[in-house]
């Protein structure tokens, strides 16, 4: 009766290979510390997504030149789509606590030059910065407004947004949710 080998290892004959050494890393890291924006290969997307929004909430605290390392590292996955949807979730984050704070022209110069060629995030982050214009009394256009995506109107009417950017979406809004919106802010403001 012959016995049966079984092999864990993957290789013929059962000899432990050892993994081939690393180049030095490109983005500024010490060699040997792997990035949490590179997990294994072959690891299910939910967690690759999950690993890229950890790494960018951890460089969100290490200062503006980190977070635009860490966010030019996500957007080299392999798999652009999921990649720039990290991004754009981080952006969302980000922006939201740094709105009503002037560190928020730096962050968005920071990324504006690590977004290029990446269409979505580049384009949220030009919406962040419209919101943050219209809230915070700077210039902005109506048509900038006017052409911003479904999201950015609704989100601009739950801000401290103007009552010239509240006006323009109660008038002119693609969607009736946010020309309702609008218009009920403008009245609620002026009743008060």
């Amino acid at each position: 009766m012959g016995t049966t080998e079984i092999r864990t290892d993957g290789t013929p004959g059962g000899a432990p290979q050892t993994p081939a050494a690393r180049p030095a890393p490109e983005d500024g890291r010490a060699p040997g510390v792997r990035p949490a924006a590179a997990p294994a290969p072959g690891a299910p997307d939910r967690w690759r997504y999950a690993r890229h929004l950890d790494l960018l909430a951890a460089a969100g605290a290490t200062g503006v030149t980190g977070e635009a390392g860490a966010v030019a590292a996500v957007l080299r996955d392999p798999d652009p789509v999921m990649a720039q949807s990290a991004v754009v979730t981080h952006l969302d984050r980000r922006a939201a606590r740094l709105l009503p704070d002037e560190a928020f022209a730096d962050w968005a110069r920071a990324l504006r030059s690590v977004l290029e060629g990446h269409a979505f995030p580049a384009r949220r982050l030009r919406e962040w910065t419209l919101l943050k214009a219209i809230a915070g009394g700077g210039s902005w256009s109506p048509a900038d407004l006017a052409a911003a995506s479904d999201w950015c109107q609704r989100t601009a009417v739950r801000s401290p947004a103007s009552d010239e950017a509240l006006a323009l979406l109660a008038a002119s809004a693609r969607a009736r949710g946010v020309r309702t919106a609008a218009a009920r802010r403008l009245h609620r403001r002026a009743t008060l």
